[in-house]
């Protein structure tokens, strides 16, 4: 007789699946890891190759800087054009969309699944996560799951997001709270050139 952590009796079935699950996810370990090692390597065109190999969207002209981690590379994706900076943490465990134009500054977290603190188990909540073009993420902020950044906008430096974010608002603060209000709304600059050993 076989029972799982909490003690309930498992049929056949259940433990079979239970194995599968767990050979899936010591794969997926290894995977994450694999990019772990890629992301040391001072090369954008090589770490990009190897990225796309695993499943994740890398529009034209966007550049992963070095030291990115990632959670489940196959629901990530990133427009044309955009910038994450070195050592940000990219979650993939539920659809994270950046698009294009988007800066985003070293050691940014963007997460879409938290543990749910009411649950009797701890179980994950998992929520997409969308940033919209033209967005600037400051250093070391912080984006939690479920919310989405609208057109423009800019999330400060050590921010930490919780909430949806307007079209053209800047946030700050924990929890990030608007702040001001993006001026220029006709947006169309390009970033430019990564720089090339980063």
């Amino acid at each position: 007789m076989i029972k799982d952590k909490n003690g309930k009796e498992l049929s056949m079935g259940e433990v079979f699946g239970k194995v599968i699950n767990r050979i899936k996810n010591i794969w997926l370990e290894l995977i994450v890891f694999k990019l772990h090692l890629v992301g040391h390597i001072p090369s954008h065109c090589y770490r990009k190759f190897v990225y796309r190999l695993f499943g994740i969207k890398i529009g034209k002209g966007s550049t992963i800087h070095m030291k990115t981690r990632f959670y489940d590379p196959r629901n990530i994706s990133v427009g044309e054009d955009s910038i994450i900076g070195e050592g940000a943490v990219l979650d993939g465990r539920d659809r994270l969309s950046i698009g294009s134009h988007v800066d985003i500054a070293t050691e940014v977290m963007i997460y879409n699944s938290e543990h749910n603190v009411n649950d009797e188990n701890f179980a994950a909540d998992n929520g997409k996560v969308i940033i919209e073009d033209y967005v600037f993420i400051g250093p070391r902020a912080i984006i939690l799951a479920g919310v989405t950044i609208g057109r423009g906008a800019i999330v400060g430096a050590g921010a930490v997001v919780t909430k949806d974010v307007p079209p053209y608002a800047i946030v700050g603060g924990v929890p990030a709270k608007i702040i001001g209000e993006r001026r220029n709304k006709d947006l169309h600059y390009k970033l430019g050139r990564a720089r090339w050993f980063r």
